[in-house]
């Protein structure tokens, strides 16, 4: 009775803390990243709470469960598309994991699936070189690069001719930003990468609710957020006007980071789209050498 009140009442602070929008320190906010894991969890202890007769304990578990299943289940669905009819945009995100990403496994997904727009995140100056040589900047010439050592450096490529724009504040991570001009019209794209909540919970915060907001243009922010659909300060972002492409195809668990099966799997890369943006096709694609995943959407822009 004693084990099962104790699980129950560390889960229903976890639940409280996702169900009502508190992302806490850099240990509650690494808990939240693994709120599918653990409402499942919850289930099971509801159910064995029930079996064992615990009728309180094993209720109220379950009813928490479900609750938190709620919330989760919609980004299984995925939505109706708005009527786009403007020209398409393929985007992809690669976090290159300190520079060691395999570069010519990178430049061969951007030929696959004809990308428009690469962000890179943990740019350094020898992946750089390593791009250059793998004949990244033939496929897109046009850049914004700032490299830099460890995990600080950022970057975007481009098929289409680019102009620098300053759309983010200074941040521990470069998050470079800059139009795309797709002749006629334009989009504004962010490389996205606040750091970790574990390194600095306060720090990540503050970052995540300094990212631009949705603007006359279209915007889309695309890169590594060390945040999930259950953080609070994601989905603060998303309510500001966005809307997660992953989401939208119904694809929000499938998962980015990290690329083996520890610690458990989540979702931190995302594509944020304008709303008036149709997400056509999204994809997440194994990178060799990073520790994260890629991710693709095929955009039909307004």
């Amino acid at each position: 009775m004693i084990v099962f009140a104790v699980l129950a009442a560390l889960f229903v602070m976890l639940a409280a803390l996702r169900l009502l929008g508190i992302d806490g320190n850099r240990y509650t906010a690494a808990l939240i990243a693994l709120t599918p894991y653990w409402t499942a969890g919850g289930l099971v202890l509801g159910v064995l709470a029930l079996a064992m007769r615990h009728w309180w304990i094993g209720v109220g578990v379950v009813a928490v469960s479900v609750a938190l299943t709620a919330a989760l289940l919609p980004r299984l669905v995925p939505a109706t598309e708005p009527a786009a009819s403007g020209k398409q945009l393929r985007i992809m995100s690669s976090n290159l994991y300190l520079g060691q990403a395999d570069a010519k496994s990178v430049v061969q997904l951007v030929r696959d699936h004809g990308v428009d727009v690469l962000n890179m995140l943990e740019l350094t100056p020898s992946e750089v070189a390593e791009f250059e040589r793998a004949g990244l900047f033939d496929l897109l010439p046009y850049r914004v690069l700032e490299p830099d050592s460890g995990g600080a450096g950022s970057g975007i490529a481009s098929r289409y001719p680019l102009t620098k724009l300053s759309l983010t504040v200074p941040s521990l991570l470069a998050q470079p930003s800059a139009r795309v001009d797709l002749g006629g019209i334009s989009v504004e794209v962010v490389a996205i990468h606040p750091i970790p909540p574990v390194t600095s919970a306060s720090v990540w915060a503050k970052e995540m609710a300094e990212l631009p907001g949705p603007g006359d243009s279209v915007r889309i922010l695309a890169g590594d957020f060390n945040a999930t659909l259950d953080h609070a300060a994601f989905r603060r972002l998303l309510a500001r006007g966005y809307a997660d492409a992953g989401e939208r195809r119904g694809s929000g668990f499938v998962p980015t980071w990290p690329s083996d099966s520890f610690p458990p799997p989540v979702t931190i890369d995302h594509v944020v789209v304008d709303p008036r943006v149709a997400v056509n096709d999204y994809q997440v694609l194994d990178v060799p050498g990073s520790d994260h995943r890629a991710v693709y959407a095929r955009l039909t822009l307004p």
